[in-house]
């Protein structure tokens, strides 16, 4: 049930500059490509966090590498001339780094770094700062339980810093420091004593009172000054124009575990009493989140859910408000577009102040979109970009952005917003090399209509060598979230098992978004149910195309694309092979186990007092003697997103039953399975078990 906030898109184009990224055609003597395989797993390179200089002259970004012997992976931080031109590793490998960012006047780039070497004998993640001009980056804070964020003011002389307050371990440790002693070393792990409603997390494990709060930093002094606190945590912090002020968002109700009630607050940026001055700039029961200050200060962007009592499924809506002044009354917020009805995110003013970009996601696509804040008219800077992901500008309005296309692993992409008519070009080519070996396939955009008459689309991969007199097997593959969509982008996955000889069957059934609220909510506290519908839909479609073997069915997932598995298994036998990941059958269990607590009270009520409908969404469990399907079952050990006794419960009931069912574990492992063996070994088993299954190899 992992969520994802994307961003939607509308298609009305009224002449802003548009994207065209020609196809290159081959030289005659270029060497025969080959179909992509397993060991290309971590041969790509992932792009990430562009960051654009004040002048517009340079961006950099991340690299992030995986190292299968070391079991590892690391990002570098590069600059490439936006021009175009030879790129430049800022940053050596050996240390991860992250969050670059420019100062204000782009003599210096700054980036999170945990290295060794600094002042600690167990680096912690600090702020490091690298002369462009040239020299070795300098360690520029020294905070003892690191820093998680940090962002320039806009005078070059400050940044406000995410940190994580104190454990008692730490404290106790800087005591001794000061003290000039050793602490003694524990005989045991102390026990977790809990208090709190939101008791645990994935990755975070149990859950206690230490918040993320923000400070500010003088770069100069090296002075820290703690600007909010309080039982909370605060985040998304942004420096007004001014720099008098710092936006950010928190839930400061008397239970902030009990509900989403996010708000934007504004904390005076020199404010000596740690936050007990706030400003609260909005008031919806909902969540809002990511502010953005005008070019004047006079206004905050920023996205709200206007619907709490639909939680994931609300349409994310972009709004303004104006910021707080002296003297002057609170101001209801402007929905900007309400109509669209698709989700919005990361708003940034442009430099006139007269339109905010943001991102948006329609209908399999996600977009870099435009509103003009006078008339709500909206357009699309990139035009015919499938997928448009993070995105940085700069204050004279040049757009540095990530784009991936079904054969284009992301790269970064930039476009002068100042000049009319502009093209976006592609900056970055990190991935040249291996895609210039590999024969990818593209995704064919498909609709059709479910059972009941609702349209859905999804899209189909077909071999590399397709022949269309050829009947091949299918796989269906459901997506997480629910609250997610495939979108037209590359897939290391679908692309894969399109290179073993699969038609790929991917569907956005209600649920996913991308496609409105109404269709998103669909599924709200009716799991399995119109989504499975939606999906077998799909496969109907492609089997009515000709060229997909009824008899040589696969389907799976991972997290709600696991959990759907399980509904479609235990609802038809069509299927010869499947494979659930992080999915689960029997809800009543997961009640007070997994960290979903607020989501399951507001979605589907208390178990003992809803108690039929929480019987029903555990439809696959109770109706598993239905279940024929060979199926794999997989997931970490220490997921506490959707745990592994979901998993567990649907494993030991087929095994009871004599059923072919096979229990995969990862040690220590999360939601997302992230060392590169066990990344490794869960491609290599599901090739495995489809290859047994659906397509009847005797290996």
């Amino acid at each position: 049930m992992i969520r994802r906030l994307l961003v939607p898109a509308l298609v009305l184009a009224l002449g802003l500059p548009t994207l065209a990224v020609a196809a290159q055609a081959a030289p005659a003597d270029a060497p025969a490509k080959r179909d992509l395989s397993l060991d290309d797993l971590f041969k790509f390179k992932a792009v990430g966090s562009p960051a654009v200089s004040p002048d517009g002259q340079w961006v950099a970004y991340t690299v992030r590498t995986t190292n299968l012997e070391e079991e590892k992976s690391e990002s570098q931080i590069w600059m490439v001339p936006a021009a175009g031109g030879e790129a430049l590793a800022m940053t050596a490998k050996g240390s991860s780094a992250s969050q670059p960012r420019f100062s204000p006047d782009g003599k210096y780039l700054s980036f999170l770094a945990a290295r060794k070497g600094g002042s600690a004998d167990e680096p912690e993640t600090q702020v490091w700062l690298l002369d462009r001009r040239g020299g070795e980056a300098q360690q520029l804070t020294e905070v003892q339980q690191g820093v998680s964020g940090h962002e320039w003011s806009a005078d070059g002389k400050r940044l406000v810093l995410s940190i994580l307050d104190l454990s008692p371990e730490e404290i106790e440790r800087q005591r001794h420091k000061e003290a000039g002693t050793k602490p003694a070393r524990p005989k045991t792990t102390p026990p977790h004593v809990i208090d709190r409603l939101q008791f645990k997390r994935d990755y975070q494990g149990y859950l206690d009172r230490r918040r993320t709060h923000l400070y500010t930093f003088d770069v100069a002094a090296k002075k820290l000054l703690q600007i909010t606190s309080g039982d909370t945590d605060d985040r998304d912090p942004a420096w007004s124009p001014d720099g008098r002020f710092v936006a950010f968002v928190s839930n400061r109700g008397e239970d902030a575990d009990a509900n989403e009630d996010t708000n934007i607050w504004v904390v005076a940026a020199d404010n000596p009493d740690k936050g007990q001055t706030l400003i609260q700039v909005t008031r919806n029961p909902g969540g809002d989140a990511q502010p953005a200050w005008s070019p004047d200060g006079k206004w905050i962007a920023y996205v709200s859910n206007p619907h709490p009592e639909l939680l994931w499924y609300a349409t994310r809506q972009l709004a303004l408000i104006a910021a707080p002044a002296a003297g002057a009354k609170a101001t209801e917020p402007k929905l900007l577009i309400e109509k669209l009805d698709r989700n919005a995110g990361s708003p940034v003013f442009a430099a006139d102040g007269k339109s905010i970009l943001f991102s948006l996601e329609d209908s399999g696509e996600d977009h870099l979109a435009r509103v003009s804040i006078a008339d709500g008219a909206v357009t699309r800077p990139i035009a015919g970009a499938r997928s448009v992901g993070e995105f940085a500008v700069s204050p004279k309005g040049l757009v540095a952005a990530l784009i991936s296309e079904p054969r284009l692993p992301t790269e970064v992409f930039v476009l002068d917003t100042a000049k009319p008519g502009a093209m976006a070009r592609q900056l970055t080519t990190v991935n040249k090399k291996l895609l210039d070996e590999l024969r990818l396939v593209d995704m064919e955009e498909v609709q059709f209509k479910s059972s009941d008459g609702t349209p859905v689309e999804g899209f189909i991969l077909k071999p590399p060598s397709f022949a269309p007199e050829i009947q091949y097997p299918g796989m269906l593959r459901i997506h997480g979230g629910p609250t997610s969509q495939y979108s037209k982008s590359f897939s290391f996955e679908a692309q894969l098992f399109a290179a073993q000889g699969y038609v790929v069957i991917l569907v956005n059934p209600r649920g996913s978004t991308g496609y409105g609220q109404d269709f998103c909510k669909a599924i709200f506290a009716d799991w399995g149910n119109v989504d499975v519908k939606d999906v077998l839909a799909g496969v109907d479609y492609a089997v009515a195309q000709g060229y997909v073997d009824p008899d040589r069915l696969g389907v799976g997932g991972w997290s709600y694309g696991g959990m759907l598995t399980n509904y479609v298994i235990s609802q038809t036998t069509r299927f010869k092979a499947a494979i659930s990941g992080a999915g689960g059958g029997l809800w009543t269990a997961h009640w007070g186990h997994d960290h979903y607590q607020l989501e399951y009270r507001v979605e589907l009520g208390l178990p003992w007092k809803n108690r039929e409908i929480w019987e029903k969404l555990s439809s696959p469990f109770y109706n598993v003697e239905k279940i024929t399907t060979p199926v794999m079952y997989m997931g970490g050990a220490v997921d506490w997103n959707v745990p592994i006794l979901g998993s567990e419960h649907m494993y030991q009931a087929l095994k009871t039953l004599g059923r072919t069912t096979q229990l995969v574990v990862y040690p220590g492992e999360h939601h997302g399975i992230r060392k590169p063996s066990y990344q490794k070994d869960r491609f290599e088993r599901w090739l495995a078990w489809y290859a047994k299954y659906v397509k009847g190899e005797k290996k």
